[in-house]
């Protein structure tokens, strides 16, 4: 019954995270609700281990029907999957905490942004093209590679973020880009949680099917209704992600 449960849940997490990132937000808090005595990094390996292959066909899913800019994201793949390493061996190093008091400001100013701008991310009128495109979404994934493997909370948000105010992408493309970055920054924490042996893999083997038909419903939810709707469900992400933090830090 309670890898029945966490399925349901990784079913919704799939959903949500194909169409604008954020299935953490599910997954992770029912994780802890349905094992309340499992090691907490036992359970990030778990939502590590399922969310790879939610985001993975989404990007499948999304690469069908969405023109990708694969050279240049290709590059940014490589660079978040490097930078999401070296952030998983800094958090070793270093303590986080002090993010848990920026990260809701910062998600305060996307979100108003967002908000203030209704304009942002309707237009696909990508900025840069060739070396300068490659250079600028190495960057995009290394910082943000690296941000997902020391802290974590917020990861696909600012990809598709960043992809719309910098790059100059629509929320359907930025969307669909994210997925691949985000599939290569998982790929590196799920590799040392299962190198430390935090996972459990026969509940991934369950909770992954259903991410993964959860996310092929999303991503087809996402093209049918387009930029429109990913950003109204951005902002509803992006507003959940800025009360659950501010409570953490604050509260």
């Amino acid at each position: 019954m309670d890898i029945l449960l966490a399925a349901v849940a990784s079913f919704f997490a799939g959903a949500v995270d194909a169409i604008v990132g954020g299935g953490g937000l599910i997954l992770l808090p029912a994780l802890f609700a349905v094992f309340p005595g499992a090691p907490p990094a036992t359970l990030l390996g778990v939502n590590k281990g399922t969310s790879i292959w939610g985001t993975a066909s989404a990007t499948w899913q999304y690469a069908r029907r969405v023109e990708l800019r694969w050279p240049s994201l290709l590059v940014g793949a490589a660079l978040a999957l490097v930078g999401s390493f070296a952030g998983a061996w800094a958090v070793t190093q270093v303590s986080p905490d002090f993010l848990k008091k920026i990260l809701p400001g910062v998600l305060l100013l996307v979100f108003v942004y967002t908000l203030a701008r209704k304009d942002l991310g309707q237009t696909h009128s990508p900025r840069l093209n060739g070396r300068a495109e490659m250079q600028a979404l190495g960057l995009l994934g290394a910082v943000i590679g690296f941000y997902d493997g020391f802290f974590g909370p917020g990861t696909g948000s600012f990809f598709v973020f960043l992809l719309v105010r910098w790059l100059g992408y629509d929320f359907m493309h930025a969307s669909a880009s994210a997925k691949l970055l985000n599939t290569a920054s998982n790929l590196a924490a799920l590799s040392l949680f299962g190198w430390m042996g935090h996972v459990w893999w026969h509940v991934v083997s369950v909770t992954a099917v259903a991410n993964v038909a959860g996310s092929l419903m999303g991503a087809r939810l996402a093209m049918k209704h387009g930029s429109g709707f990913v950003r109204v469900f951005f902002m509803g992400v992006v507003g959940l992600l800025l009360l659950k933090t501010a409570s953490s830090a604050y509260l």
